[in-house]
C-alpha cells in the first residue's frame, strides 16, 4: 500500500479511537434498556431519550456490531452480554406469527408496525450469524439460516411481498434488496457453508449489473422495472449515491474475498466512479442525497441535504478501492470524503455524529438517533477502515 506510514497510522488511529472511545461508548451508555430489554435508539444530542419506541432493524444492526467486535477486536464480556441482551429482546418480541418480523414495537415489546420490506429480517439474520460466531451458538446459526431462507421465499414467490405500486400497471423493483442480500449472505457465509450464500451473492451482483447499472446515464438507478426497464419519471430517474456507493464496496469486498477477482474489481470501481461523479457536491463538498439520472430536478425535498451514512459508505469504498487498485484517484477521493465528513458531522461536545446536515454543512437537527440512525453505518465504517489499514 502506498499510503505513507505516518498518514496511514493517523487514519488508523482516527477510526479505531473514534469507534472505541467515542461512538461505541455513546450507544452503550445511552441506548441500553435494562428494565424492558433491548435498546432505545431515538436519542437527543446528549443521549437523552426522545422516544421509547424500539426499532427491530436497528437492534439487528447493533447486535451484529457488538458480536463482530467481540470476534475481531477483543473478546470483551460486556460486548457479548449486550449482544445477547439485544438478541433476547428480538427473539421475544420481534417475530410475528407468520415468521416475519415487526419493524417497530413499543418499549415493552408490543407490535406497532410491520413493513413490506425485509429490512428487519435481513439485519436479524446478520445479527444471528455474527452472534453465532462470537458465542459459538449453534441455535443462533440455525435461526440465521432459517431467516435467510424465509427472506428468499418471500423474494422468489410472486405476491408474497406487498408491492409499492400496482404491479399490473407498473411492475418495479428496488436496488436496496439485491444490495442488502449481498451483505446478508456475506455475513452468513462466515458462519455456515451453505452454498445458498455464494449463489445469492452472485445472483445479486449480476442483477445489479444487468438491471440497475445504466451506462447511458453513468448511473446506478434506485428503481427499475422487474426486467431492468427504465421508467422516465421521478422514481425511475432517481439515484441515491450513498446506496450505489455502498453496493460498490460490497462488490469490492467480494472481489477481495475471491482473491482480488479482477472483473469484480472493475465492476465495483465503475459503480464507485459513476456514483462519486454524480453525487459529490463541487460547490459545498460532501455527497448529495438524491440525484436525477438525467440531471433534472429531484422530487424529494431533502435531495441536497448531507446525511451521515453516505459519507460513511464513501469513506469505506474509496479506501478499499485505493488499497485494491493503487489508483491515486481513490486516495484523493478518500481524503475528500474523510476530511469533509470529519469537519462537519462529529459532535465535539457530546460525542458521536450528527446525522443530518444542510447542503452547506450546517446542522439540520441535533438528534443522534431515530428510526433510521443508530449504531451501524458510522461504527461499521470505523471498524472496517481500521481493520483494512491495520492489515
Amino acid at each position: 500500500m502506498n499510503i505513507e506510514l505516518t498518514h496511514r497510522q493517523a487514519l488508523l488511529a482516527t477510526y479505531r479511537d473514534g469507534l472505541l472511545q467515542d461512538t461505541l461508548p455513546f450507544w452503550m451508555k445511552h441506548s441500553v434498556d435494562r428494565e424492558h430489554g433491548g435498546f432505545c435508539f431515538a436519542l437527543n444530542r446528549d443521549g437523552s431519550r426522545l422516544s421509547a419506541d424500539k426499532f427491530l432493524w436497528l437492534h439487528g444492526r447493533f447486535v451484529w456490531l457488538l458480536s463482530t467486535l467481540y470476534q475481531t477486536v477483543e473478546p470483551k464480556a460486556e460486548w457479548l452480554e449486550l449482544a445477547r441482551h439485544g438478541l433476547d429482546f428480538m427473539r421475544r418480541y420481534g417475530f410475528d406469527t407468520d415468521g416475519r418480523m415487526f419493524f417497530s414495537v413499543t418499549q415493552d415489546g408490543r407490535p406497532l408496525r410491520k413493513r413490506r420490506y425485509l429490512f428487519s429480517e435481513a439485519f436479524a439474520a446478520m445479527a444471528l450469524a455474527a452472534y453465532a460466531n462470537a458465542a459459538n451458538d449453534a441455535d443462533a446459526a440455525r435461526q440465521a439460516g432459517d431467516l435467510f431462507r424465509l427472506m428468499l421465499r418471500y423474494i422468489t414467490t410472486p405476491g408474497l411481498l406487498e408491492p409499492k405500486v400496482n404491479p399490473q400497471t407498473r411492475p418495479l423493483k428496488g436496488l436496496t434488496l439485491p444490495m442488502i442480500l449481498i451483505a446478508v449472505a456475506q455475513t452468513l457465509r462466515e458462519t455456515t457453508n451453505d452454498p445458498l450464500c455464494d449463489e445469492w451473492i452472485q445472483r445479486s451482483i449480476d442483477e445489479i449489473e444487468r438491471d440497475f447499472m445504466k451506462p447511458e446515464f453513468d448511473a446506478v438507478l434506485e428503481t427499475v422495472g422487474t426486467n431492468g426497464e427504465f421508467y422516465d419519471n421521478f422514481d425511475g430517474r432517481m439515484v441515491c449515491p450513498g446506496h450505489s456507493i455502498e453496493a460498490a464496496w460490497f462488490i469490492l469486498h467480494e472481489a477481495k474475498y475471491r482473491g482480488n477477482d479482477p472483473r469484480l474489481i472493475r465492476l465495483g470501481c465503475t459503480i464507485l466512479d459513476w456514483s462519486w461523479r454524480l453525487g459529490w457536491d463541487d460547490q459545498f463538498g460532501g455527497l448529495l442525497y438524491y440525484r436525477d439520472a438525467k440531471g433534472l430536478p429531484s422530487a424529494e425535498y431533502w435531495h441536497d441535504m448531507k446525511f451521515w451514512w453516505p459519507h460513511n459508505e464513501a469513506i469505506i469504498a474509496t479506501l478499499l478501492a485505493y488499497v485494491m487498485t493503487g489508483d491515486a484517484k481513490y486516495r484523493e477521493w478518500h481524503q475528500l470524503a474523510h476530511d469533509w465528513a470529519y469537519a462537519h458531522f462529529p459532535d465535539p461536545e457530546f460525542g458521536e455524529w450528527f446525522g443530518y446536515l444542510h447542503r452547506d454543512g450546517t446542522v439540520s437537527t441535533q438528534l443522534k438517533g431515530n428510526t433510521w440512525k443508530g449504531p451501524f453505518h458510522l461504527p461499521r465504517m470505523q471498524w472496517y477502515c481500521w481493520q483494512l489499514l491495520e492489515k
